[in-house]
C-alpha cells in the first residue's frame, strides 16, 4: 500500500471540500462572516462570491480596506498571533466560503510545500496591494483613487481586459474605499460614464480607457467641466 506521504497533494481539492478542520458555508448577501473584535481562530477562503472588509473607528467612522472575490483568502492574521479580528467581513453577494481552522492551516503549511507556495504568494500580493493603497491615499486625488478602485474591482491587469463588476457596488461603499464624500463619488462616476470610461446600470462595466485617469494627464479629461477635482469636501 502506497504511503500517504507519497501521494500528490491536490490544492484545488483541499480548498473545495470539507475535511479535517475545514467546513463550507453559504453566506447570503449582507451576512456577516465575522465581526471586528471577535476571536481570530480561522482562515477563510472564498470559493465563489465577494466580501467586503471594513474597519470601524471608535468614533463610528467606517473605512472599507478591501473587497475580495473568488480565490482570495482572508482572516490570515490569526496565523501571526492576532487574537481578535481587526475588521468586519460582510458578504456583498451570495458567497460560498471555506473556513479553515487555524491548526489545520498551520499543519498544511508545514507539511505541503505546494500549498505553502500558493499561500505565500497570496500574502505577498496582499502586502503589495496594501502598500499601493497607502501610496494612492497619500498622493493621488480622489478622482484617481476612484478610477484605480474601479479598475481593481474589475480585476484589470490579469488578462488586460476589465471584467464587469456584477456585485452591486454602492456609491457609499466606493466613498468608504477611497476616503472622500458621496457627492464627489457621484460626480466622478457620472464624469467617467459621460467620457465613455464606464457603463453602469445595476452593474458597472469598466473600460480599459479608464486607465487614462490613473496614468495620464489627459487634456480631454482635464477639461471636463468640474469644480475643484483635487479638493476634498
Amino acid at each position: 500500500m502506497e504511503n500517504e506521504k507519497n501521494t500528490v497533494f491536490n490544492v484545488d481539492e483541499f480548498l473545495s471540500k470539507v475535511g479535517d478542520g475545514r467546513t463550507i458555508n453559504l453566506y447570503k448577501k449582507s451576512t456577516v462572516v465575522f465581526l471586528q473584535g471577535s476571536p481570530a481562530d480561522a482562515v477563510f477562503y472564498i470559493q465563489s462570491g465577494k466580501v467586503k472588509i471594513a474597519v470601524v473607528s471608535e468614533q463610528g467612522r467606517e473605512a472599507v480596506v478591501a473587497i475580495l472575490g473568488a480565490g482570495d483568502f482572508f482572516g490570515e492574521g490569526c496565523l501571526a498571533g492576532q487574537l481578535l479580528r481587526m475588521a468586519t467581513v460582510t458578504a456583498m453577494a451570495e458567497s460560498v466560503i471555506l473556513r479553515l481552522e487555524k491548526s489545520s492551516v498551520i499543519r498544511t503549511l508545514k507539511d505541503e510545500s505546494t500549498f505553502s507556495g500558493i499561500f505565500i504568494a497570496h500574502l505577498l500580493s496582499r502586502n503589495i496591494r496594501a502598500e499601493e493603497n497607502l501610496i494612492d491615499q497619500l498622493f493621488n486625488s480622489s478622482e484617481k483613487r476612484l478610477a484605480r478602485a474601479l479598475l481593481l474591482l474589475a480585476k484589470f491587469g490579469k488578462d488586460e481586459k476589465p471584467e464587469p463588476i456584477f456585485a452591486k457596488i454602492s456609491h457609499e461603499t466606493l466613498t468608504e474605499m477611497i476616503g472622500t464624500t458621496r457627492s464627489r463619488v457621484s460626480f466622478f462616476m457620472n464624469k467617467f460614464r459621460k467620457l465613455g470610461f464606464i457603463d453602469y446600470n445595476g452593474t458597472i462595466e469598466v473600460h480599459s480607457s479608464l486607465l487614462n485617469v490613473v496614468l495620464l494627464d489627459n487634456p480631454h479629461i482635464r477639461d471636463y467641466p468640474h469644480k475643484g477635482d483635487d479638493t476634498e469636501e
